[in-house]
């Protein structure tokens, strides 16, 4: 198994919490949840017991049909798996919860029996049709799982430098041409693979990216049949789908309409939740009145939609062929593809920023004059004060928004920072950085 860093707030819960409260690994199909949870009850527990709800026998579900009297439920558990449970030394592992609701609502009564810890795992775990009829446990702690962060990724592949990135972001000097090449390409090829552990199995084990697009192709449709399953319109996955192809297009606000090809309606609105709950995209909202509580001027009607996983957007954005080619990774990775790319690159920073567990905000508003648009990509706050993120593919160019940006809000900007494949340095009060360095600009917050 991959080094993941869920394991640490897993053991963060096991010390602090249980066995007061049970854990919920939350997150999109695919992105490591039980393999997280197996591997943390190896390693801290006597013995374990894991339920795979997607993939229960007969045997198994009848015990789960009465669990009123919880020492025969129990005794029936172990005897049916063969696993000796050890008061306080055991976790058992309910995997696709959402699949059986009964089942998540009683984790309040098995929390309150205390004998044993409970990790449960979910995708689309808020779904309404999975959880209207039971009254969900307040005794649930939450941890979301992310695809592998960059730092994940090359402890996966073997690159130890990330310590090093560290030490030059806090330099703050110039790292110089060549290396800093060096470090782009290797994040060039995390925004190729992405942070799917299926995908970077596959790059570890030395397949070619070809190979490795299959993988990426192969949990892009298994999402697509999940939306199907829970709409048979194939609406959701359109909305899914678009993703890519709306923000290329640069529009201020991702359009349902857009995406569904129809006029909006009053189900869209359901699908874009039943969207937002699969964990699969990322939602990025307008806030009308920056401030350092973003969240209380947020525009719910105005939002950008990202893609979780980079590697997966990366896939996507070439998705007119049947496959995406070698070429077109190989242009990638050297950066020599023709098209402007800074949608890609925003999605990957979008990615970063939410693995960090804050929410994504940005801010548009209208020129003094004509019809045209101001629009800063991202907004974070920072204690008192505002941290204003432009992100460009290449070079930095013209950034006449997050100027315009500094003049209206200039006492709560603390910093203006432009993002793109250039080195470090300064253009009057902006501040420029590589991408690769975003994680250690975020530490910093």
């Amino acid at each position: 198994m991959f080094k993941r860093k869920a394991l640490e707030k897993l053991k963060y819960w096991k010390e602090n919490k249980a066995p007061e409260y049970s854990v919920l690994l939350e997150g999109a199909r695919r992105v490591g949840k039980t393999t997280i949870a197996e591997e943390f009850a190896k390693q801290e527990y006597t013995s374990f017991i894991k339920i795979d709800f997607a993939n229960l026998t007969e045997e198994i579900s009848v015990i789960f049909n009465d669990i009123a009297n919880l020492d025969v439920f129990f005794l029936r558990l172990q005897a049916a798996t063969g696993t000796t449970l050890v008061r306080r030394k055991s976790v058992i592992i309910f995997d696709e919860i959402q699949l059986m609701p009964k089942v998540r609502q009683a984790i309040k009564y098995l929390v309150a029996d205390g004998r044993y810890d409970y990790i449960e795992t979910g995708s689309l775990i808020s779904i309404k049709k999975n959880v209207k009829d039971i009254v969900l446990p307040s005794e649930e702690m939450k941890i979301q799982i992310y695809p592998m962060d960059y730092e994940e990724f090359m402890w996966a592949t073997g690159n130890n430098t990330y310590d090093t990135l560290r030490d030059l972001y806090r330099m703050g000097k110039p790292v110089g041409n060549s290396l800093n090449r060096k470090l782009m390409r290797d994040f060039r090829i995390y925004m190729a693979v992405g942070g799917m552990p299926q995908a970077v199995k596959a790059y570890v084990e030395g397949n070619n990216f070809k190979e490795i697009d299959e993988v990426k192709r192969e949990i892009i449709n298994l999402y697509i049949d999940d939306f199907h399953k829970i709409d048979n319109t194939g609406l959701t996955g359109r909305m899914y789908d678009s993703v890519p192809s709306q923000l290329a297009t640069d529009k201020r606000s991702y359009v349902i309409s857009s995406a569904t090809g129809k006029r909006q309606v009053d189900r869209d609105l359901e699908r874009l939740y039943d969207l937002l709950d699969s964990k699969t995209v990322l939602p990025c909202y307008n806030v009308l009145n920056p401030g350092i509580a973003l969240s209380q001027t947020r525009d719910n009607d105005v939002f950008k939609l990202y893609l979780a996983d980079t590697g997966l957007f990366t896939t996507m954005i070439f998705n007119s062929s049947a496959e995406t080619s070698e070429n077109i990774y190989s242009k990638l990775l050297s950066d020599s593809l023709p098209a402007d790319l800074g949608y890609l690159y925003e999605n990957v920073v979008a990615q970063v920023i939410s693995a960090s567990d804050r929410p994504l905000y940005f801010h548009t508003w209208k020129k003094e004059y004509g019809s045209h648009y101001y629009e800063v990509d991202f907004i974070l706050a920072s204690k008192t004060k505002l941290v204003v993120f432009e992100v460009k593919s290449s070079g930095t160019g013209k950034h006449a928004s997050i100027t315009e940006f500094r003049k209206k809000y200039s006492k709560l900007v603390d910093k203006q920072i432009l993002l793109s494949q250039k080195d470090i340095g300064v253009d009057e009060d902006l501040r420029l950085y590589p991408v690769y360095m975003l994680p250690f600009i975020l530490e910093e917050l």
